[in-house]
């Protein structure tokens, strides 16, 4: 029997010149397959050495770095499940996340043992390492003795490889279960779709605690056999400076935003890439326009979640299913990948007309196994007929192009209508001096519930929020119109770039009480 282990699809990538450099970091150090396979091998050795239950969960809050990564490729590796956990969280939800997962081992920055250890040990976590970025810590020390060969532990494509914790906007945060067959899946899709080649190299800047640059960004290259410049905090200048030895880059919107500030950001600059690839956030129409313009490329961008890893995406080259369309299509997530099954339902339950909105439900092989130890809220988030209820919002065209309109928890219903904030805040982003806006829902005494539009001006730029609002009025109809508008410096933001509208909602709850 083959084994379904996600570690021995990647490891079968590698290329056969194992001494080949696999990834040179932002400070100038060089790792080779060969280092990836026998460091992984150690630490799952030393993960082997503690005789832990099958499948126990592995956490892990510590800085990016290569080991970091190794850390994941050995946890896959020795058949236990991957729990990483954002940096920025502090004591209540660490122990919320420790206390929900009971994990065997827990792996943290050195700064943070003290109190990290102390939740872990008094949870019955019994083992806790210390991993720096920097190359030091307790991991490491007990791995530098074990053997650098791991045949890799049995695992079935319904094995579970991670468990991933959503941001939990709405109630407790839920433990997003992926398996073996889930990640495999999505990655040899996206190796296809997005046109992988035997030479691309990926330049790697996103954070490694979240599905973007975990699951697509670092699968993408590994499972290519690609090499990656490793970035381990994102620096614009040094990203437009590596485009000439690079061919793809993965970002959020803020990332490209940044890098369109620098003056070197050019089409000569840029030459040598063949994609660039944008998700986690809305991208805005004047960010694709924009970078269009200057650097020759075209953003292509796509859609995905915690629960289901990568869902659509504008094509990279001709997609024989829809007429072998190939234009990226700003303000769009492209079509449904290969295998994953789409639909938008309307609020009867039906399948909605091309064009029309409603709730966007999928289904298909990397599709998640439910939320770690909810099993009514799995089975609430499910079909009758297997089909995964995103939460999100959208619409597909005529085309068959899907643009996602918003969260349906974003959804504000002001005196019996239905509001699309995403429809409001394009509306908004579109008038002069606007760089950006938000549009939340809050208590209303006649209405239940009204709009509320945040926007942030462009550095200059005089924008009045009362013109704001009138200019809407000719525009939409009247039960969309917000009933405030106020001009911000900044909006809240999660580390993936989204706008957290649940805090602005907080913030302005009492407005009309």
């Amino acid at each position: 029997m083959s084994n379904s282990n996600l570690f021995a699809a990647l490891r079968a990538a590698f290329p056969q010149d194992l001494d080949r450099v696999a990834i040179e970091t932002d400070d100038g150090l060089k790792y080779s397959w060969r280092d990836l396979d026998r460091a992984s091998a150690m630490v799952a050795n030393l993960l082997d050495s503690l005789a832990l239950p099958t499948a126990s969960r592995v956490a892990v809050q510590v800085e990016k770095s290569v080991e970091a990564l190794v850390l994941y490729l050995a946890t896959l590796r020795a058949g236990h499940v991957f729990l990483p956990l954002n940096t920025a969280y502090q004591s209540a939800e660490i122990e919320y996340f420790i206390g929900n997962a009971e994990p065997a081992v827990v792996v943290c920055s050195p700064g943070q043992f003290g109190w990290v250890s102390k939740i872990a040990f008094t949870a019955g976590t019994r083992h806790v390492f210390t991993l720096g970025d920097d190359r030091t810590g307790s991991l490491l020390e007990r791995a530098s003795h074990m053997s650098d060969r791991h045949t890799p532990a049995a695992r079935s494509d319904d094995d579970l490889a991670a468990i991933l914790y959503t941001s939990g906007t709405t109630g407790r945060s839920k433990g997003a279960m992926l398996t073996h067959g889930n990640l495999r899946s999505n990655a040899e899709v996206l190796k296809t779709y997005w046109g992988w080649q035997p030479d691309d190299v990926l330049i790697h800047a996103l954070p490694i605690f979240h599905v973007h640059g975990l699951f697509v960004a670092l699968h993408g290259a590994l499972i290519n056999g690609s090499k990656m410049f490793w970035m381990s905090k994102f620096d614009p200048k040094l990203a437009i400076a590596k485009f000439s030895e690079a061919t793809v880059f993965m970002g959020v919107p803020t990332l490209y935003t940044r890098m369109l500030a620098e003056p070197t950001l050019s089409k000569e600059q840029a030459a040598h890439m063949r994609l660039f690839i944008s998700g986690s956030a809305p991208l805005l129409i004047e960010t694709f326009n924009e970078w269009k313009e200057r650097t020759g490329h075209t953003i292509l961008e796509r859609y995905g979640m915690s629960e289901t890893a990568m869902l659509t995406s504008n094509p990279c080259t001709a997609d024989a299913r829809h007429g072998g369309a190939t234009e990226r299509r700003g303000g769009t997530v492209g079509f449904p990948l290969p295998g994953v099954e789409l639909r938008v339902m309307g609020d009867d339950g039906k399948p909605v007309q091309p064009g029309e909105i409603g709730g966007i439900q999928v289904r298909g092989p990397n599709i998640f196994k439910g939320y770690w130890r909810m099993p009514e809220k799995t089975a609430e988030e499910f079909t009758a007929d297997g089909f995964f209820k995103t939460g999100d919002v959208g619409r597909v065209d005529d085309r068959g192009y899907v643009n996602i309109v918003g969260r349906s928890k974003d959804l504000i219903i002001s005196g019996g209508y239905n509001v699309y904030p995403a429809e409001i805040e394009g509306y908004i982003n579109e008038m002069p001096g606007v760089v950006e806006s938000a549009v939340i829902g809050v208590p209303h005494p006649d209405f239940g519930e009204v709009g509320v539009a945040l926007l942030i001006a462009k550095p200059g730029a005089q924008v009045d929020a009362a013109q704001v609002l009138a200019s809407l009025k000719s525009r939409l109809a009247n039960f969309k119109i917000p009933k405030r508008c106020f001009v911000v410096n900044e909006l809240p933001r999660n580390t993936m770039g989204k706008v957290q509208k649940n805090l602005l909602r907080e913030e302005h709850k009492g407005l009309f009480a």
